[in-house]
């Protein structure tokens, strides 16, 4: 989990998190958990995307990619407990904030990686690889 995590990425994500908060009058330290719930989602992206079954990556951020690494089924479980610590990241260390609002980041972030955003994304993406044209529909 943290080969990827903590290898220096641009870091876009939590930063636009922290930002959106701000700019509705949001403070920064209250949206923290989520920002780095919202990085550990896309670590998590990209470890999948690497596998042998999606890219066949070998190298991500100028390094050996985690299944060149560590091989195939650690790799899925790291996936599998990232995912699962984000979560539990996000209900476990934010603060000031109501219950009702923190089912609410936790309902959110799991429609944007089901089939709706993250894993249906990857769908198409598999479905449409080596075709040479593809129109918008």
């Amino acid at each position: 989990m943290r080969y990827y995590l903590l290898t220096g990425g641009k870091c876009v994500h939590p930063v636009l998190c922290i930002a959106a908060c701000e700019l509705i009058g949001g403070d920064e330290g209250t949206t923290m958990p989520t920002a780095c719930a919202v990085e550990m989602i896309h670590t998590m992206s990209l470890i999948d995307d690497d596998l042998p079954c999606m890219e066949n990556n070998d190298l991500r951020r100028r390094k050996p990619t985690n299944h060149k690494v560590f091989g195939k089924g650690v790799v899925i479980l790291a996936e599998d407990a990232l995912l699962a610590f984000t979560f539990e990241y996000i209900a476990s260390t934010t603060v000031e904030v109501s219950p009702a609002n923190i089912v609410s980041i936790v309902i959110e972030l799991a429609k944007v990686i089901g089939m709706e955003g993250l894993v249906g994304g990857q769908v198409v993406d598999i479905s449409l690889a080596g075709l040479s044209e593809v129109d918008l529909e």
